[in-house]
């Protein structure tokens, strides 16, 4: 079976690349290569061909094998468990540093940080590869081996990069996680992936205010006895408690440490594990290998992005989400420099994002939907000279339209694609894209990624178009995660059970020829309505419409006559609006069907980055059990959302 093959936007699309965006790209430049004369032609053969295909995506893109693959692909031990690229040797820190620091790019910047508080910083290749070298000799000589697991509890500062890419030199499993976690959440992942080690630092600054990172690792090793060693980043430098025999400085590590050979590690073997959270609040596990992760996020940003090696990329994310691992895979190996930027888009001011891409030459600028809301509802037009940002990018959430317009038309002053590309931790990378040399209309994507065959299915698991369905993949690819840290059979219920051999995303999606593929939010957090189901991102971006209302989060709540309504937070700007006429328009926008029940709130509770945590809103207006708060914003707090029974709403 194949999926939908809809590619670019008819009509009146908003995005109409020029000559000079086609004759830049990358992908258009390999098909003419390969000799292949549409996407179309080239996505199925993707499919069909995928040991053609991906053996002319590593040559093309220079990835370079200690010892060469021998096929592609070995699904004998069923179709969830692919192996990939059999029988080769690859090193994901040979690709993103070693072989550029002996190269051409040498000397070019490959990370830029731009911290909270105005600091800036940079690392060469060649010195990242220093670093990099620096860190894994020291990492050995305490004793960590190949396969050992290390979680890096880190702000976004260069050492971030470097202990990732030392972890992957060493051949240990690198474990991010987000730095803005608690001491339990932190416990969780010391404990199930087993730690012998910990990278951290003494602190970060969000807003200005100091957030502690040591004293909070401090509280999660207690229970976890299984790390003998951590290692703190001094960043903020105003002191840490250090426990003799097992803490270290990083700046007290040797100098210069009995050098390590890098590991000559095998396709398949684990590179990373990255945590996200389930539908039960639980965390899985999500195991990414060398050659499978490396060889998608390059895909992914040479053939989506259209990233070269003079690309400066800017995107506010943190290792501990999958985008951060992302970047420095798909970003450095494609020899481009990354920007990693610590902090939010509008602190010390709104035109923090823009002043960051006029000061270090950005080309490609990562804005999730949540920041660009952030910034516009500042009010404040762009100061800074934009001159060299080719395209935008944003991922995580849908986009409603009044952001994406103002985003497109008054920041980029309608000269540059919006980049939206989907996928997720467990997919390695993206799912569907929208391709720069392609048009494109508002907040839509245009197409699936290069070997995705993907496709929009009903409640009978049966493709459907110009319909909401269950956006689902027919088929394996490189990237996607080894299973679940020592869980398989969650794995296989998570994303396998529905359907046989059919990947089952979570996503609530539609695809039709001309608008192209849209996304509706997650599918458990599907609203259904006297029969109808509606995603949540449809009744938020409704309600957005109205410029009074600067965010919003839409659940469903149990209701006797219909099964379930409509509930919505929102948050207005400053002033004296008459709350009746502001349900009235909120009527208007969503339609009577699904008008909901309007609650006016100070904030909308969000994971760190960015992302609405439904299911713990809904929990908490319901009164049931909130599972795992670990990555709620502590800036929007869960108790801004009310109670039912406290505001006398009916069950």
């Amino acid at each position: 079976m194949r999926g939908a093959a809809e590619f670019g936007a008819s009509g009146d699309p908003e995005w109409v690349p020029g000559k000079d965006v086609l004759e830049r790209s990358r992908l258009l430049a390999a098909m003419r290569r390969w000799g292949v004369e549409s996407l179309e032609a080239l996505h199925a053969r993707s499919i069909d061909d995928p040991e053609w295909f991906w053996r002319a995506v590593v040559e093309d893109l220079g990835i370079d094998f200690s010892t060469p693959f021998e096929r592609v692909r070995d699904e004998s031990l069923g179709k969830p468990f692919p192996s990939w690229f059999v029988g080769g040797r690859v090193n994901a820190a040979s690709l993103c540093v070693h072989r550029h620091a002996l190269g051409p790019l040498a000397g070019k910047d490959a990370v830029i940080y731009e911290g909270d508080s105005g600091q800036r910083r940079t690392f060469t290749f060649a010195e990242l590869d220093t670093e990099v070298r620096r860190l894994a000799a020291n990492l050995a000589k305490l004793g960590v081996q190949r396969g050992d697991r290390v979680v890096l509890f880190m702000p976004v500062v260069p050492e971030a990069a470097v202990a990732f890419l030392a972890c992957a030199m060493l051949g240990a499993i690198s474990v991010p996680a987000f730095s803005g976690y608690g001491a339990e959440a932190l416990a969780t992942r010391l404990r199930d992936s087993e730690a012998v080690a910990l990278i951290t630092a003494d602190g970060t600054t969000r807003r200005g205010r100091r957030i502690p990172m040591k004293s909070t690792a401090d509280e999660a090793l207690e229970s976890a006895p299984d790390v003998n060693n951590v290692i703190v980043v001094r960043h903020l430098g105003d002191g840490a408690s250090m426990q003799d025999g097992r803490d270290v400085y990083w700046d007290e590590l040797d100098q210069d440490p009995a050098p390590v050979q890098t590991a000559d590690t095998g396709s398949n073997d684990p590179l990373t594990i990255i945590y996200t959270s389930g539908t039960t609040g639980a965390p899985k596990g999500i195991v990414h290998s060398h050659a499978g992760f490396t060889i998608k996020a390059a895909t992914d940003f040479a053939y989506g992005f259209d990233i070269h090696d003079d690309d400066v990329i800017a995107w506010i994310t943190d290792l501990g989400w999958m985008l951060g691992p992302l970047m420095i895979l798909g970003g450095l190996q494609l020899g481009a420099t990354i920007v990693m930027t610590e902090g939010v888009p509008d602190f010390p001011s709104p035109q923090r994002l823009w002043e960051i891409a006029e000061r270090n030459r950005v080309t490609f600028q990562g804005v999730a939907p949540t920041a660009a809301r952030a910034v516009m509802a500042r009010g404040e037009a762009v100061t800074a000279d934009l001159g060299t940002v080719r395209s935008f990018a944003s991922t995580g959430e849908p986009w409603d339209e009044s952001t994406w317009r103002w985003l497109f038309d008054q920041v980029g002053s309608g000269k540059r694609p919006i980049v939206n590309y989907s996928g997720g931790t467990e997919t390695g990378g993206g799912i569907l894209v929208s391709y720069p040399f392609l048009p494109m209309h508002v907040g839509a994507f245009n197409g699936p990624l290069p070997g995705m065959d993907v496709a929009v299915l009903d409640q009978d698991g049966q493709p459907v178009e110009g319909r909401i369905g269950e956006l689902s993949v027919f088929n394996t690819w490189p990237g996607m995660t080894h299973a679940f840290w020592r869980d398989k059979e969650r794995y296989l219920e998570t994303y396998w059970s529905r359907w046989d051999g059919v990947w089952v995303h979570g996503d609530l999606a539609s695809v039709e020829a001309g608008p192209g593929w849209r996304l509706f939010g997650r599918s458990d957090d599907t609203i259904k309505v006297s029969g109808r189901r509606v995603g949540p991102a449809e009744i938020e971006a409704a309600l957005l419409k109205d410029p009074r209302i600067v965010d919003a989060a839409a659940i469903g709540a149990p209701d006797q006559q219909r099964g379930q309504r409509v509930v919505a937070f929102a948050v207005v700007r400053d002033g004296d609006y008459d709350p009746a006429e502001l349900l009235a328009t909120a009527e208007h926008n969503v339609g009577r069907a699904f008008a909901p029940r309007l609650h006016f709130v100070a904030t909308v509770p969000k994971t760190k980055n960015g992302k609405i945590m439904r299911r713990a809103i809904r929990a908490r207006y319901l009164g049931t059990p909130q599972g795992d708060l670990s990555s709620l914003d502590p800036a929007t707090p869960l108790q801004d959302i009310p109670i039912h029974e406290e505001i006398g709403d009916p069950q």
